[in-house]
């Protein structure tokens, strides 16, 4: 499927700083103005923390430090700039995390599309798509 690419930078207000669980998680924390899909899980808008638990293995907690969603990152790689950055797809109204690129955090992964977003990407194929969406995060 042909993509436009269109990458937005979406300037967060306010980011909560990193905290001493992110330190000891090497994780990092974003708030996401839109709700999104990881794997299975619909996520609401609102501020994640993302660490990697294992090798490969990408855990999303919520606010509250619940872990709300995991999945298995599909590559590594090492090519990312900056302080981080979240990468959605975007189909009509549907976001899907698709990279997280985090040098500082040792973690930058492309995530696997879930059955949702091919079903999403299906559907959207005979309209122009609406490309990536790329959040900030610290």
């Amino acid at each position: 499927m042909k993509r436009i690419t269109a990458i937005a930078l979406l300037t967060i207000a306010s980011f909560v700083t990193a905290g001493s669980a992110l330190a000891a998680d090497r994780g990092v924390e974003a708030t996401v103005p839109f709700d999104f899909t990881v794997g299975n899980h619909l996520l609401p808008a609102g501020t994640y923390t993302i660490a990697s638990s294992s090798s490969n293995v990408i855990e999303i907690r919520g606010s509250d430090g619940q872990i709300v969603a995991t999945t298995v990152a599909l590559a590594a790689h090492d090519d990312a700039k900056g302080n981080g950055d979240l990468v959605f797809d975007r189909y009509g109204n549907k976001y899907f995390l698709s990279e997280v690129l985090c040098p500082a955090a040792s973690m930058s992964a492309k995530l696997p599309s879930s059955k949702m977003e091919k079903v999403a990407q299906t559907q959207e194929a005979r309209l122009p798509s609406d490309g990536q969406i790329l959040v900030a995060a610290k």
